[in-house]
Protein backbone atom coordinates (compact mmCIF):
# COMPACT_ATOMS: atom_id res chain seq x y z
CA UNK A 1 0.00 0.00 0.00
CA UNK A 2 1.62 3.74 -0.78
CA UNK A 3 0.98 6.56 0.81
CA UNK A 4 -1.76 8.29 -0.76
CA UNK A 5 -4.12 4.70 0.14
CA UNK A 6 -2.40 4.98 3.60
CA UNK A 7 -3.29 8.32 4.39
CA UNK A 8 -6.90 7.73 2.74
CA UNK A 9 -7.43 5.23 5.27
CA UNK A 10 -5.84 6.21 8.30
CA UNK A 11 -6.41 10.23 7.95
CA UNK A 12 -9.01 11.94 4.82
CA UNK A 13 -11.35 8.52 5.00
CA UNK A 14 -10.76 7.25 8.13
CA UNK A 15 -9.54 9.52 11.11
CA UNK A 16 -13.04 11.35 11.76
CA UNK A 17 -14.88 7.97 12.50
CA UNK A 18 -11.40 6.90 14.38
CA UNK A 19 -11.45 10.05 16.31
CA UNK A 20 -15.61 9.64 17.56
CA UNK A 21 -14.40 6.03 18.64
CA UNK A 22 -12.07 7.22 20.75
CA UNK A 23 -14.02 9.78 22.73
CA UNK A 24 -16.93 7.12 22.92
CA UNK A 25 -14.82 4.37 24.10
CA UNK A 26 -12.21 6.08 26.25
CA UNK A 27 -12.34 7.29 29.43
CA UNK A 28 -8.92 8.07 31.82
CA UNK A 29 -9.07 7.41 35.87
CA UNK A 30 -7.07 9.17 38.36
CA UNK A 31 -4.53 6.33 38.44
CA UNK A 32 -3.50 7.58 35.02
CA UNK A 33 -4.72 4.07 32.74
CA UNK A 34 -6.75 4.22 30.18
CA UNK A 35 -10.00 2.03 29.94
CA UNK A 36 -12.55 1.06 26.97
CA UNK A 37 -15.26 -1.09 25.97
CA UNK A 38 -14.21 -4.36 24.82
CA UNK A 39 -16.11 -4.47 21.24
CA UNK A 40 -19.64 -5.44 22.26
CA UNK A 41 -19.18 -7.36 25.25
CA UNK A 42 -20.01 -4.74 27.79
CA UNK A 43 -17.00 -5.82 29.42
CA UNK A 44 -13.58 -2.18 30.56
CA UNK A 45 -10.60 -3.08 30.58
CA UNK A 46 -7.30 -1.42 30.55
CA UNK A 47 -6.57 0.00 27.03
CA UNK A 48 -2.46 -1.45 28.01
CA UNK A 49 -2.51 -5.00 28.15
CA UNK A 50 0.27 -6.80 29.40
CA UNK A 51 1.96 -9.22 26.89
CA UNK A 52 2.26 -12.51 29.08
CA UNK A 53 5.30 -13.77 26.50
CA UNK A 54 7.83 -11.35 27.87
CA UNK A 55 7.22 -12.45 31.23
CA UNK A 56 9.88 -15.36 30.26
CA UNK A 57 12.65 -13.32 30.24
CA UNK A 58 13.15 -12.53 34.16
CA UNK A 59 13.34 -13.97 37.06
CA UNK A 60 10.53 -15.39 37.91
CA UNK A 61 10.23 -13.46 41.12
CA UNK A 62 10.51 -10.66 38.86
CA UNK A 63 8.12 -11.50 36.59
CA UNK A 64 5.58 -11.65 39.31
CA UNK A 65 5.86 -8.78 40.71
CA UNK A 66 5.39 -7.03 37.34
CA UNK A 67 2.42 -8.78 37.19
CA UNK A 68 1.33 -7.50 40.29
CA UNK A 69 2.42 -3.89 40.42
CA UNK A 70 0.66 -3.80 36.86
CA UNK A 71 -3.13 -4.78 38.72
CA UNK A 72 -2.18 -2.60 41.84
CA UNK A 73 -1.94 0.55 39.39
CA UNK A 74 -4.64 -0.06 37.48
CA UNK A 75 -3.98 -2.39 34.40
CA UNK A 76 -6.50 -4.90 33.74
CA UNK A 77 -5.89 -7.03 30.44
CA UNK A 78 -3.44 -9.44 30.68
CA UNK A 79 -2.44 -11.39 27.47
CA UNK A 80 -1.08 -15.32 27.43
CA UNK A 81 -0.52 -18.43 25.26
CA UNK A 82 -1.43 -21.63 26.85
CA UNK A 83 2.61 -22.90 26.37
CA UNK A 84 3.80 -19.53 28.65
CA UNK A 85 1.16 -19.68 31.32
CA UNK A 86 3.16 -20.51 34.86
CA UNK A 87 4.20 -17.60 35.93
CA UNK A 88 0.94 -15.89 34.95
CA UNK A 89 -0.47 -18.18 37.05
CA UNK A 90 1.49 -18.11 40.13
CA UNK A 91 1.46 -14.42 40.00
CA UNK A 92 -2.44 -14.27 40.31
CA UNK A 93 -2.59 -16.01 43.98
CA UNK A 94 -3.30 -14.18 46.81
CA UNK A 95 -6.21 -12.75 45.32
CA UNK A 96 -5.09 -11.35 42.46
CA UNK A 97 -7.05 -12.96 40.08
CA UNK A 98 -10.10 -11.05 41.18
CA UNK A 99 -8.07 -8.01 39.43
CA UNK A 100 -8.08 -9.07 36.35
CA UNK A 101 -9.17 -9.71 32.90
CA UNK A 102 -7.66 -12.86 31.75
CA UNK A 103 -6.98 -13.95 28.37
CA UNK A 104 -5.55 -16.59 26.86
CA UNK A 105 -4.94 -18.49 23.52
CA UNK A 106 -4.84 -22.24 22.08
CA UNK A 107 -3.60 -23.99 19.16
CA UNK A 108 -5.54 -26.67 18.93
CA UNK A 109 -7.24 -27.20 15.58
CA UNK A 110 -9.81 -30.22 16.76
CA UNK A 111 -11.91 -30.26 19.49
CA UNK A 112 -9.92 -32.83 21.25
CA UNK A 113 -6.57 -30.69 21.20
CA UNK A 114 -8.39 -27.61 21.88
CA UNK A 115 -10.31 -28.81 24.57
CA UNK A 116 -7.24 -30.45 26.41
CA UNK A 117 -5.55 -27.28 26.12
CA UNK A 118 -8.36 -25.00 27.63
CA UNK A 119 -8.19 -27.57 30.77
CA UNK A 120 -4.76 -27.61 30.95
CA UNK A 121 -4.36 -23.59 30.74
CA UNK A 122 -6.91 -23.74 33.74
CA UNK A 123 -4.56 -25.56 35.43
CA UNK A 124 -1.43 -23.52 34.78
CA UNK A 125 -3.24 -20.47 35.68
CA UNK A 126 -4.99 -21.70 38.50
CA UNK A 127 -8.17 -20.48 37.85
CA UNK A 128 -12.18 -21.81 37.01
CA UNK A 129 -12.78 -19.72 34.03
CA UNK A 130 -10.53 -18.06 31.35
CA UNK A 131 -12.32 -14.20 30.58
CA UNK A 132 -11.04 -14.89 27.03
CA UNK A 133 -9.72 -17.53 24.97
CA UNK A 134 -8.55 -17.09 21.42
CA UNK A 135 -7.85 -19.11 18.03
CA UNK A 136 -4.13 -18.25 17.89
CA UNK A 137 -2.18 -17.90 15.16
CA UNK A 138 -4.84 -17.72 12.30
CA UNK A 139 -1.81 -17.78 9.74
CA UNK A 140 -2.93 -19.94 7.07
CA UNK A 141 -5.66 -20.04 4.73
CA UNK A 142 -7.30 -23.09 5.97
CA UNK A 143 -6.97 -22.25 9.57
CA UNK A 144 -10.33 -20.28 9.56
CA UNK A 145 -12.17 -23.48 7.65
CA UNK A 146 -10.72 -25.79 10.66
CA UNK A 147 -11.79 -23.58 13.28
CA UNK A 148 -15.21 -24.06 12.14
CA UNK A 149 -15.25 -27.96 10.78
CA UNK A 150 -16.99 -30.74 11.93
CA UNK A 151 -14.75 -32.19 15.09
CA UNK A 152 -13.09 -28.59 14.96
CA UNK A 153 -11.82 -26.02 17.41
CA UNK A 154 -15.43 -23.99 17.53
CA UNK A 155 -16.88 -27.42 18.90
CA UNK A 156 -14.22 -27.41 21.59
CA UNK A 157 -14.52 -23.33 23.01
CA UNK A 158 -18.43 -24.15 22.13
CA UNK A 159 -18.42 -27.43 25.21
CA UNK A 160 -15.77 -24.96 27.25
CA UNK A 161 -18.05 -22.05 27.34
CA UNK A 162 -21.38 -24.44 27.86
CA UNK A 163 -19.79 -25.82 31.43
CA UNK A 164 -18.41 -21.94 32.60
CA UNK A 165 -14.65 -22.27 31.71
CA UNK A 166 -14.48 -19.91 29.22
CA UNK A 167 -16.53 -16.54 28.90
CA UNK A 168 -15.62 -14.85 25.38
CA UNK A 169 -13.99 -16.20 22.08
CA UNK A 170 -11.53 -14.72 19.71
CA UNK A 171 -8.94 -15.17 17.09
CA UNK A 172 -5.34 -13.73 16.83
CA UNK A 173 -2.81 -14.12 13.85
CA UNK A 174 0.16 -11.96 12.64
CA UNK A 175 0.83 -13.25 8.99
CA UNK A 176 -1.58 -11.84 6.64
CA UNK A 177 -4.71 -9.38 7.06
CA UNK A 178 -6.28 -11.51 4.01
CA UNK A 179 -6.31 -14.90 6.68
CA UNK A 180 -8.37 -12.49 9.02
CA UNK A 181 -10.57 -11.28 6.43
CA UNK A 182 -11.11 -14.97 5.34
CA UNK A 183 -11.80 -15.88 9.14
CA UNK A 184 -14.73 -13.07 9.33
CA UNK A 185 -15.96 -14.01 5.89
CA UNK A 186 -16.62 -17.67 6.73
CA UNK A 187 -17.74 -16.97 10.74
CA UNK A 188 -20.56 -14.77 8.63
CA UNK A 189 -21.51 -17.80 6.21
CA UNK A 190 -22.04 -19.63 9.70
CA UNK A 191 -23.74 -16.81 11.82
CA UNK A 192 -20.44 -17.04 14.36
CA UNK A 193 -19.42 -13.56 16.56
CA UNK A 194 -16.56 -12.90 17.67
CA UNK A 195 -15.77 -11.45 20.30
CA UNK A 196 -12.11 -9.92 19.90
CA UNK A 197 -9.51 -10.48 17.14
CA UNK A 198 -5.98 -9.52 17.67
CA UNK A 199 -3.26 -8.49 15.19
CA UNK A 200 0.09 -6.08 14.93
CA UNK A 201 -1.08 -2.32 14.83
CA UNK A 202 2.23 -0.23 14.28
CA UNK A 203 3.29 2.61 12.67
CA UNK A 204 5.09 0.22 10.18
CA UNK A 205 1.46 -1.99 9.26
CA UNK A 206 -0.08 0.63 7.38
CA UNK A 207 2.36 0.93 4.53
CA UNK A 208 2.56 -3.19 3.95
CA UNK A 209 0.01 -5.75 4.21
CA UNK A 210 -1.76 -3.61 6.78
CA UNK A 211 -4.22 -4.91 9.08
CA UNK A 212 -5.06 -1.25 10.19
CA UNK A 213 -6.63 -0.50 6.99
CA UNK A 214 -8.28 -3.77 5.91
CA UNK A 215 -9.13 -5.73 9.23
CA UNK A 216 -9.93 -2.53 12.09
CA UNK A 217 -13.04 -1.24 9.80
CA UNK A 218 -14.70 -4.54 9.42
CA UNK A 219 -13.93 -5.41 13.62
CA UNK A 220 -15.09 -2.04 14.30
CA UNK A 221 -18.45 -2.75 12.05
CA UNK A 222 -19.31 -5.90 13.70
CA UNK A 223 -18.64 -4.96 17.04
CA UNK A 224 -15.80 -6.88 17.41
CA UNK A 225 -13.00 -6.23 19.84
CA UNK A 226 -9.53 -4.76 18.86
CA UNK A 227 -6.81 -6.11 20.20
CA UNK A 228 -3.27 -4.63 19.04
CA UNK A 229 -0.17 -6.63 19.67
CA UNK A 230 3.58 -6.28 18.32
CA UNK A 231 3.33 -1.99 18.73
CA UNK A 232 6.82 -2.31 18.75
CA UNK A 233 7.58 -5.23 16.47
CA UNK A 234 9.14 -7.34 19.26
CA UNK A 235 11.47 -4.39 18.97
CA UNK A 236 12.31 -4.78 15.35
CA UNK A 237 10.96 -1.22 14.26
CA UNK A 238 13.02 0.25 16.83
CA UNK A 239 15.92 -0.95 15.21
CA UNK A 240 14.71 1.25 11.95
CA UNK A 241 15.69 4.63 14.07
CA UNK A 242 12.09 5.58 12.45
CA UNK A 243 10.40 5.93 15.71
CA UNK A 244 10.20 5.92 19.70
CA UNK A 245 8.40 3.37 22.11
CA UNK A 246 6.14 6.19 23.08
CA UNK A 247 4.89 6.49 19.63
CA UNK A 248 4.55 3.46 18.41
CA UNK A 249 2.14 2.69 21.39
CA UNK A 250 0.61 6.33 21.28
CA UNK A 251 0.12 5.35 17.40
CA UNK A 252 -1.75 1.93 18.13
CA UNK A 253 -4.13 3.70 21.15
CA UNK A 254 -5.12 6.27 18.42
CA UNK A 255 -6.60 3.21 16.23
CA UNK A 256 -9.70 2.41 17.76
CA UNK A 257 -8.37 -0.83 19.96
CA UNK A 258 -9.66 -2.05 22.80
CA UNK A 259 -6.22 -2.84 24.50
CA UNK A 260 -2.57 -2.43 22.78
CA UNK A 261 -0.88 -5.21 24.17
CA UNK A 262 3.00 -4.38 24.88
CA UNK A 263 5.66 -6.70 26.86
CA UNK A 264 6.50 -5.69 29.27
CA UNK A 265 10.36 -7.65 30.77
CA UNK A 266 10.96 -5.23 33.46
CA UNK A 267 9.42 -2.75 35.89
CA UNK A 268 11.28 -0.19 33.89
CA UNK A 269 9.01 -1.19 30.56
CA UNK A 270 6.24 -1.46 32.69
CA UNK A 271 6.43 2.47 34.11
CA UNK A 272 7.18 3.21 30.18
CA UNK A 273 4.01 1.90 29.14
CA UNK A 274 1.80 3.44 32.21
CA UNK A 275 3.51 6.86 31.08
CA UNK A 276 2.68 6.25 27.36
CA UNK A 277 -1.16 5.63 28.96
CA UNK A 278 -1.05 9.20 31.18
CA UNK A 279 -0.12 11.20 28.56
CA UNK A 280 -1.57 10.05 25.21
CA UNK A 281 -4.04 12.22 23.52
CA UNK A 282 -6.24 11.46 20.69
CA UNK A 283 -3.58 12.43 17.39
CA UNK A 284 -4.56 15.03 14.58
CA UNK A 285 -4.53 13.88 11.14
CA UNK A 286 -1.07 15.81 11.04
CA UNK A 287 0.64 13.52 13.60
CA UNK A 288 -0.27 10.51 11.80
CA UNK A 289 0.31 12.04 8.79
CA UNK A 290 4.04 13.00 9.83
CA UNK A 291 4.67 9.36 11.58
CA UNK A 292 3.49 7.47 8.49
CA UNK A 293 6.13 9.86 6.45
CA UNK A 294 8.39 8.65 8.75
CA UNK A 295 7.82 4.63 8.56
CA UNK A 296 6.65 4.42 4.97
CA UNK A 297 10.64 3.81 3.27
CA UNK A 298 11.73 1.42 6.03
CA UNK A 299 8.48 -0.37 6.38
CA UNK A 300 7.92 -1.04 2.29
CA UNK A 301 8.98 -4.48 2.07
CA UNK A 302 8.55 -5.63 5.46
CA UNK A 303 12.01 -6.44 6.40
CA UNK A 304 10.91 -4.57 10.39
CA UNK A 305 7.56 -6.74 10.34
CA UNK A 306 9.44 -10.08 10.09
CA UNK A 307 6.19 -11.71 11.96
CA UNK A 308 4.63 -11.28 8.52
CA UNK A 309 7.25 -12.26 6.08
CA UNK A 310 9.48 -15.50 7.87
CA UNK A 311 8.26 -18.00 10.16
CA UNK A 312 10.52 -16.48 12.82
CA UNK A 313 7.07 -15.95 14.98
CA UNK A 314 5.36 -18.90 13.99
CA UNK A 315 5.08 -21.44 17.07
CA UNK A 316 2.53 -23.96 15.37
CA UNK A 317 5.18 -23.66 12.38
CA UNK A 318 7.46 -24.82 14.64
CA UNK A 319 5.56 -27.06 16.89
CA UNK A 320 2.70 -28.51 14.41
CA UNK A 321 2.26 -31.16 17.42
CA UNK A 322 0.20 -28.54 19.36
CA UNK A 323 -2.26 -28.18 16.66
CA UNK A 324 -3.51 -31.53 17.16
Amino acid sequence: MDRRQALNVLAAGGLAALAKAQSTNTSAESNGMIYRQLGSTGERVSAIGLGGAHLARPTEDEAIRIVRSALDRGLTFLDNCWECEVRMGKALRDGYRQKAFLMTKFDGRTKQATSQQIDESLKRLGTDHIDLIQYHENIRLDDPDRFFAEGGALEGVLAAKQAGKIRYIGFTGHKDPFVHERMLEIAKAHKFHFDSCQMPLNPMDAHFRSFANNVVPKLVEQGIAVLGMKPMGSGLLLRSNTVTPTECLHYALNLPTSVVITGCDSMKILDQAFEVARTFKPMTESEVIAILDKTREAAANGQYELFKTSTQFDGTIRNPQWMG
